[in-house]
């Protein structure tokens, strides 16, 4: 009776690692002309939490204070983000999403998205259904490794 050998995870991971970071390399290069990395994901985070203290946005992003404080101010200088002292605690600066930061974020995810569309038109319907189940995968794997 034949038996399957295990799957090799390491060559798999090896492999998934590579092809996540050549898509992620080209969806970078597919983001809005003008907005550095850093800027776009530091922008999704105060979207998502739709405000945040400095402190709390430089966990959310794993960066330092000093390295926040610089993203933040070409974000304030570019009209992305609004800055509000706490009422409270002066010391504490909130960070919110303007609407100039929600547009661009739309516009750039609209951008990512229509690359990967028609690159998606080029392949076959059974690669599309892969793909599908493989994105499905992808979330839940991101989902737990959070």
């Amino acid at each position: 009776m034949p038996t399957t050998a295990p799957p090799d995870t390491a060559a798999l991971a090896a492999r998934l690692r590579l092809g996540v970071t050549r898509l992620a390399r080209k969806l970078r290069q597919e983001a809005e002309p003008g907005i550095t990395p850093s800027m776009l994901s530091a922008l999704a985070s105060v979207q998502r939490h739709e405000t945040l203290t400095m402190g709390h946005l430089c966990e959310v992003e794993q960066v330092t204070p000093p390295t926040m404080t610089r993203i933040v101010a070409a974000m304030l200088d570019a009209g992305l983000v609004t800055r509000e002292s706490d009422p409270v605690d002066g010391r504490v600066a909130w960070i919110g999403l303007s609407p100039a930061g929600a547009r661009l974020l739309q516009r750039s995810r609209r951008r990512k998205e229509a690359y990967l569309a028609k690159a998606l038109q080029r392949l076959e319907r059974e690669e599309i259904e892969t793909l599908e189940a493989a994105a499905g995968i992808l979330e839940r794997l991101t989902e737990s490794a959070s």
